[in-house]
């Protein structure tokens, strides 16, 4: 595994490169991470902590981990069972994905949505809606660690939001052009 680390105000020493090195070389063990694939390590200084993002560049995708701790090397194994964790998800649904498809496993209800007030716009952010399949969205929002993932749906050509929702499962919304 290709190795880039970083300190933010932090340098770095033999010692944190070489235990970051070792840990990384773990989660070769993974089909989706060999000598080739680029960890990028940032490490930053916060009041009474640091803070540890991983990401690393897979064949299908990107996973990150980030950790705040006070002790890096405990950071660093932190973020590690997490990316650890991720991948072993990621090769499930890779694996599931072929014998089944989940999209039969997602069904909404429509409901009317309530005029809420306008809350204030804290940040903007634009995205691409990549066109791909539920599934392709599902394991795109896992390996970012997010709890949402925005997407061009493959079959109908609109745009669609996946979701995981509060008691484990996946929520979709489907959009319409009126």
């Amino acid at each position: 595994m290709k190795l880039h680390i970083h300190g933010q105000n932090l340098s770095i020493t033999e010692g944190m490169l070489q235990k970051t090195e070792k840990k990384l070389s773990f989660l070769e063990k993974f089909i989706l991470v060999d000598e080739d694939t680029n960890a990028n390590v940032q490490v930053k200084i916060k009041p009474n902590t640091l803070k540890v993002e991983i990401t690393i560049l897979t064949k299908v995708g990107i996973i990150r981990a980030e950790v705040e701790h006070a002790d890096y090397y405990a950071a660093i194994d932190l973020a590690i069972d997490k990316l650890e964790e991720q991948l072993r998800k990621l090769k499930t649904r890779l694996n599931r994905k072929h014998r089944e498809k989940l999209s039969k496993a997602f069904m909404m209800n429509e409901q009317a949505v309530a005029d809420e007030p306008k809350a204030k716009v804290v940040k903007t952010k634009t995205v691409v809606a990549e066109e791909m399949t539920l599934d392709d969205a599902i394991m795109r929002m896992e390996m970012l660690g997010h709890s949402f993932f925005i997407y061009t749906d493959e079959e109908h050509k609109d745009i669609a939001v996946v979701y995981k929702r509060l008691d484990g499962g996946y929520g979709l919304l489907e959009t319409q052009k009126i």
